[in-house]
């Protein structure tokens, strides 16, 4: 090859967004020598400018687009505000764009356009085609928001989308199915009474019609008053569903009626009206924040009912992220030319097929449940359901390829579900799961260092986002002065000094107890009560006396003057003689949980199997399946060395009292992750096709320097160390750790403390203590 084209070829090579006809997932390129600035720009940038001339479908080759959607509005009906501007609507659609990524690994530009003329409007998005791979319209008031939609589809040839109109459609339309499924009703033969007739409720309509619904048996209020063909005051979207026979009001719409639609304001549903329906209703009161009718009213008034919301604190929640982040990956990865009807109605039965299935583990851990099954109170699956992109998506580029709209066919249909997954590991679906499971049962923690800005700011964050209930240790001036100072508002919660006046009672009554413990072991009277002075052991034994219900510090002080005192007035606990430290590091490939890394330097095989059943129990609080890989550098008896069998019969003894755990070793780091390599030469090994998810280190040694080298070198992001043994929970952070990492260990230990059966909320509303915190009935994701 002459040198000008090996140049030509590598600068193709460096640009390519993938290979044609195949889904795939491509790194980000290198972009640290003269060489690869070269072909990141000029003059290499030149081959596929020179390309893509010759053929503009190359743009989908060498460029993002195939993987860029526009967010895109004009302001005119942002949220419940209104009206408010293109300005003000940016955070929303900076939200969205955020939403997207996380949910389904798709780049967002948010454009606020400031034209509210529907013609110039659609001008103006037209022009952006080249550079769009799909446009997601946000927040466009109705009745506009039909005419921008429908002129851009017909002259554009990527898919464009209305969320607000067909989001709702699609994710109520799931719900739909199997709501009537469950209380054994034919959609054909269904009455359905519609409060709002904006464009969300429209489009509802259009598509439950699409579903098999009967036009004629809608009826449809708006805030004036229900739709009949009298109204001189109706327009054309409108007149459609304008089916009452003359006036009536909701209350004797929804007489005998089988389904409420909610798209309105909170509130206007009676109980008496749900009581007046038809046996086995559905009521799916969608308005936010506050819903037609609150749940306990609807479900209070007749058992029989199936009650759908917009809100994540209740079942059932009709959340538009179940939908538009695959609709649109599926749509991009076929090269859709549109979002046509067929893809929309396989999003409705992929999402009605999903909630059928049994629920993964992380899914029941991240709404407090044992076991969620489909029933009358999960009809749609949870937003934190692992498997939505792997199922919606490819339901919908198998309908735009069957439907004739796609550019691009898939031919490897498990290939595909595989790249999905890859794309998005399991390490921000995992914290959202602990974020949410912390927030519904929130907890005391105790911040024994809260004279330090990063603990007061992570303090701040998890008393607003309701997360737990804070308790600061130190001087209260310095801690005010402190806060003052970095703009952190910590009103309300409460800040105790262990050496203070005022905590003199308590220091005493801590001290007596103490020494209760400790008086033959090495401390006295006197002692015991000057101890209490120390704010970690202050803290430790507010935790084990019940005034709070776990403690966070580490941040300025060694490791072992930190769990020194947690051992002294906590304990271990009942059978456990030796903590351990874990990890959980937050990888692409999902979670991976490291021990011991932070306490034990050499332990025996009997203490390294205690660790490992330790392991696997706090692994199993996460409701993951601990898969564990016993690490060494001999593989199932390579090496007869000391340190070799020590592994080997550490794991002995834990098949020996649980045998059921899935664990194997002695193995290499290799042999754990390459399961081809296990499969071809260690087939007798039970984690053969089990995906490892836990690793036990030899020592202490081993496991901090793995621990360290991931961090380090940004292969994933650390939680931890998360200490396990103590009979209740106390977490050590590392010297300097960020906001974000105390937040996560605030996050691991207020799950940590909910296994204590402790009726906090109750507590907390007797308390003259966080009159600040409200705890708001949740309605995001």
């Amino acid at each position: 090859m002459q040198p000008n084209e090996l140049r030509k070829q590598q600068a193709l090579e460096y640009h390519s967004k993938g290979r044609p006809g195949k889904i795939e997932v491509v790194p980000t390129k290198e972009a640290k020598t003269q060489r690869d600035l070269s072909l990141a720009y000029s003059p290499g940038v030149a081959e596929p400018c020179k390309e893509i001339a010759l053929n503009k479908e190359d743009v989908y080759k060498y460029t993002a687009k195939g993987n860029l959607v526009a967010v895109i509005s004009n302001g005119t009906a942002v949220l419940g505000l209104g009206d408010i501007g293109p300005e003000a609507s940016k955070p929303v659609m900076e939200g969205k764009g955020v939403l997207f990524k996380i949910f389904a690994d798709i780049d967002v530009f948010d454009i606020e356009i400031d034209e509210k003329d529907p013609d110039r409007f659609v001008e103006i998005v037209k022009a952006l085609e080249p550079t769009f791979g799909g446009i997601n319209l946000e927040d466009i008031k109705a009745p506009e928001c039909f005419y921008i939609e429908k002129k851009l589809k017909e002259s554009m040839h990527i898919p464009v989308m209305h969320d607000d109109q067909h989001g709702t459609a699609i994710i109520s339309g799931a719900a739909l199915l199997n709501a009537l499924e469950i209380q054994k009703k034919k959609i054909e033969k269904a009455k359905f009474v519609v409060n709002g007739a904006g464009a969300a409720a429209i489009s509802c309509c259009r598509l439950y019609e699409s579903l098999g619904a009967k036009h004629e048996n809608f009826i449809m209020f708006d805030r004036k008053g229900v739709l009949h063909k009298g109204r001189p005051d109706i327009d054309e979207l409108k007149f459609q569903y304008a089916n009452a026979k003359g006036e009536m009001t909701l209350a004797e719409a929804l007489k005998d009626a089988d389904v409420f639609i909610g798209l309105s304001v909170g509130n206007c549903v009676t109980v008496d009206m749900v009581k007046s329906m038809a046996k086995h209703p559905i009521v799916f009161a969608m308005a936010n924040p506050d819903p037609e009718i609150s749940y306990e009213e609807a479900t209070g008034a007749r058992k029989d009912v199936i009650m759908a919301t917009g809100r994540s604190d209740y079942p059932n929640q009709v959340n538009n992220v179940l939908g538009f982040p695959y609709i649109f990956r599926g749509a991009l990865d076929v090269r859709a030319s549109q979002i046509n009807e067929e893809m929309k109605l396989a999003a409705v039965r992929a999402l009605a097929e999903l909630a059928k299935t049994a629920v993964p583990d992380i899914v029941n851990m991240a709404y407090a449940e044992k076991n969620i099954v489909f029933g009358a109170d999960y009809i749609i699956p949870k937003p934190v359901d692992p498997r939505l992109l792997s199922t919606v998506a490819p339901a919908v580029a198998k309908a735009a390829i069957e439907s004739g709209v796609a550019k691009q066919k898939i031919e490897d249909w498990e290939a595909y579900q595989n790249e999905l997954n890859r794309r998005l590991g399991l390490d921000n679906q995992v914290l959202r799961v602990i974020g949410n499971k912390a927030r519904r049962n929130p907890k005391r923690i105790v911040f024994a260092e809260a004279d330090n800005i990063k603990i007061l700011k992570a303090a701040q964050i998890v008393y607003d986002e309701g997360i737990g209930y804070p308790i600061l240790l130190g001087d209260e001036n310095k801690i005010k002065l402190i806060a003052a100072e970095g703009g952190v508002d910590i009103e309300g919660l409460p800040i105790l000094d262990p050496r203070s006046e005022a905590t003199a009672e308590k220091r005493n009554q801590y001290g007596d107890i103490f020494f209760s413990k400790r008086g033959r072991r090495g401390f006295n009277a006197y002692e015991a009560k000057k101890v209490m002075r120390d704010r970690n052991y202050f803290g430790c034994m507010m935790v084990e006396f019940g005034d709070a219900d776990c403690m966070i510090s580490g941040l300025a002080k060694n490791y072992p003057d930190t769990i020194r005192p947690a051992l002294h007035t906590i304990g271990t606990e009942d059978g456990v003689k030796k903590i351990a430290g874990m990890y959980l590091m937050l990888t692409k490939k999902g979670p991976l949980f490291l021990a011991d890394t932070t306490v034990n330097f050499n332990p025996t095989a009997e203490e390294l199997s205690e660790i490992t059943l330790m392991v696997a129990k706090e692994v199993r609080q996460f409701n993951i399946t601990p898969r564990i890989a016993m690490l060494s550098y001999s593989n199932f008896g390579s090496s007869d060395s000391a340190e070799a069998r020590l592994v080997s019969d550490a794991r002995k003894l834990v098949k020996q009292k649980l045998p059921s755990l899935l664990v194997d070793g002695e193995m290499q780091a290799s042999v754990a992750f390459n399961n081809e390599l296990m499969k071809e030469n260690y087939p007798f090994c039970e984690l053969v096709d089990k995906n490892v998810n836990t690793l036990i280190f030899p020592n202490l040694a081993s496991g901090n320097i793995a621990y360290n080298l991931l961090k380090e070198l940004d292969t994933a992001d650390a939680i931890g160390p998360i200490l396990l043994g103590l009979k209740k929970p106390v977490h050590i952070l590392q010297l300097g750790s960020s906001v974000r990492s105390i937040l996560n260990m605030a996050l691991i230990a207020v799950v940590d403390a909910q296994k204590n059966k402790v009726p906090t909320e109750e507590i907390v509303q007797k308390s003259t203590w966080w009159k600040r915190f409200r705890k708001e009935k949740s309605t995001d994701i």
